[in-house]
């Protein structure tokens, strides 16, 4: 199974455990008990807080391709320079040297969203998930910034 094809079937949990939940909610406000209406708006609440995560992890995702297909017209994407195991492994040493090459960039301009794109690539590839993400995020805010004013940066 394809991580997209992953996330879609997980997408479709979400949204049906999230109807039966807000169903569940009604059934227990109706009951027009104190703790069946209290538990009833929390059954409201969680699964707005998984569709708000759902939304954002959407977003990210759809902002981040955008951004790897305009690297692409531009010759801007990262090449894939590691070196691997026998058994089709990212060698660690590998990942390190290009990880130290992206973040000299980043440090030499820091103010292009190119360079932290790559950066965040090396963080995934040296297997930093949660600093990749935190990176990749900075990448979004410095390319959104860096759009002309009044024209928003077009996620398709």
């Amino acid at each position: 199974m394809t991580s997209r094809t992953g996330f879609f079937v997980l997408a479709a949990v979400l949204l049906l455990t999230s109807l039966v939940c807000v169903g569940e909610g009604i059934q227990l406000i109706a009951t027009g008990k104190l703790l069946g209406i209290g538990i009833g708006i929390c059954a409201f609440v969680i699964p707005a807080i998984g569709v708000w995560f759902l939304r954002q992890t959407v977003r990210f995702g759809r902002t981040t391709e955008a951004m790897s297909r305009e690297l692409e017209a531009e010759g801007g994407l990262p090449v894939d320079e590691l070196r691997r195991t026998q058994g089709g492994r990212i060698d660690r040493d590998s990942a390190d040297e290009v990880f130290a090459r992206r973040q000299a960039e980043a440090e030499e301009q820091p103010g292009d969203w190119r360079v932290w794109f790559r950066l965040a690539v090396a963080y995934a590839d040296a297997g930093d998930t949660p600093r990749a993400r935190k990176t990749m995020h900075h990448a979004i805010k410095l390319r959104a910034d860096a759009s002309p004013a009044g024209s928003p940066v077009r996620v398709p």
